[in-house]
């Protein structure tokens, strides 16, 4: 078996993952995760070096110098491999933990929070306070929510083409009734504090797609939660499209914009890129997938009649 058919083995479909993201990211991933399983490190020791490793990349990026620059995008690529290893580590291994996935879900967070800071930081002296508020509004509204509906979209995907268990599509209602269930003075209490946290995020998801959320509570009252063979390759269709601009929206392109503008000296363009480009990707991303989820549903709701 060759090298790209190992390393297609590890991703849950070709159609969420680009070219690009096959040779430049899952497969220098799936190297480091066979050296870890051959070294016996366990996912969640990936999973932090790779925190650690693009938190420091924000130490770099507020460097003028452009050697040090330089060193904070390799560092941020870097962490970006450790990214794709621990997944694939624990799948390889079967060493699945909730933490695992909660860090998991963590890490980009605090890579962008430290880049994010370092970069205000070297701006301020010519910004002031500009800077400051621009960075706020790009990573808290814009860039929250730009990888919320990417990652949502890919899983909404995947629950059409795979099915349930192929997908990590879940509803904040059902994991509200979950996070009800578990006891705060019980060994559950670390996965009721991750459900707390996750309901919102889920909830942000929600708040985004409403024809979509019509869409698939028709589907669970009144297709029983299945959908046709035909519906699922037409869904396939409209949605495989939309695949790119997720990946666009996550990490590799924003992770290119932030790059070129650091390498030219003018690292304020990243901001103003996720507050408009980006911005803009995302709002014609949610009014296709809003069109052909309406035709989805009428047909449901017309048949019904």
């Amino acid at each position: 078996m060759s090298l790209k058919e190992r390393v297609l083995q590890t991703m849950k479909s070709t159609d969420t993952e680009s070219r690009f993201e096959l040779y430049v990211t899952r497969t220098p991933g799936y190297l480091w995760a066979l050296l870890f399983q051959k070294l016996g490190v366990h996912p969640i020791a990936v999973t932090l070096m790779s925190i650690i490793i693009g938190a420091a990349s924000g130490y770099f990026f507020y460097q003028t110098d452009l050697r040090m620059n330089i060193i904070g995008i390799c560092l941020l690529i870097w962490a970006n491999w450790y990214d794709c290893a621990d997944g694939q580590l624990a799948r390889m291994t079967g060493k699945k933990t909730l933490i695992g996935r909660i860090l998991d879900g963590f890490a980009g967070d605090v890579w962008f929070f430290c880049i994010y800071l370092g970069l205000c930081l070297r701006l301020t002296p010519q910004w002031g306070i500009w800077i400051w508020l621009l960075a706020a509004w790009a990573g808290l509204r814009c860039h929250g929510r730009q990888c919320a509906i990417g990652d949502y979209y890919r899983n909404i995907h995947l629950w059409f083409l795979l099915g349930e268990k192929g997908s990590e599509l879940a509803t904040s209602q059902q994991e509200k009734e979950e996070f009800h269930s578990l006891k705060w003075c019980s060994s559950e209490w670390f996965h009721k504090l991750y459900l707390f946290f996750y309901i919102r995020y889920t909830q942000s998801q929600e708040d985004q797609t409403p024809v979509f959320q019509r869409l698939f509570h028709a589907i669970q009252e009144k297709l029983g939660g299945h959908v046709s063979e035909d519906m699922r390759q037409r869904f396939r269709k409209d949605s495989l499209p939309l695949m790119p601009i997720t990946n666009i929206l996550t990490f590799d392109t924003r992770a290119g914009v932030l790059f070129l503008s650091v390498l030219i000296g003018h690292p304020w363009i990243y901001f103003v890129f996720e507050s408009t480009v980006l911005e803009v990707l995302r709002y014609q991303m949610i009014h296709t997938h809003e069109s052909f989820c309406q035709k989805y549903l009428n047909e449901i709701t017309s048949h019904e009649q």
